[in-house]
């Protein structure tokens, strides 16, 4: 399926291919409050994973894989500064 681009959100469904990358990081650059929602999402390709991790949007829901709920969960999560 892909990406369908909403008003309020980006739905990642489906499988998310490596051609999807590049239009997903224009679109959360340009949106005003970047969203995604990936509860329908069942396989990222690795650079649509780095366009998620790299410009952090909002994430309404978690995707039903455990590994990659745990990637996106803990990226939205403040990590304390090393000392």
């Amino acid at each position: 399926m892909g990406i369908r681009y909403l008003k309020e959100h980006a739905a990642l469904e489906g499988q998310v291919t490596v051609e999807d990358a590049e239009a997903l990081m224009q679109y959360l650059r340009e949106a005003e409050k970047p969203t995604v929602h990936l509860g329908r999402c069942e396989h990222l390709h690795a650079a649509v994973l780095q366009v998620l991790l790299a410009l952090a949007p909002r994430i309404d829901a978690l995707p039903a894989d455990p590994w990659l709920a745990a990637v996106l969960g803990a990226a939205g999560e403040e990590q304390p500064c090393p000392a």
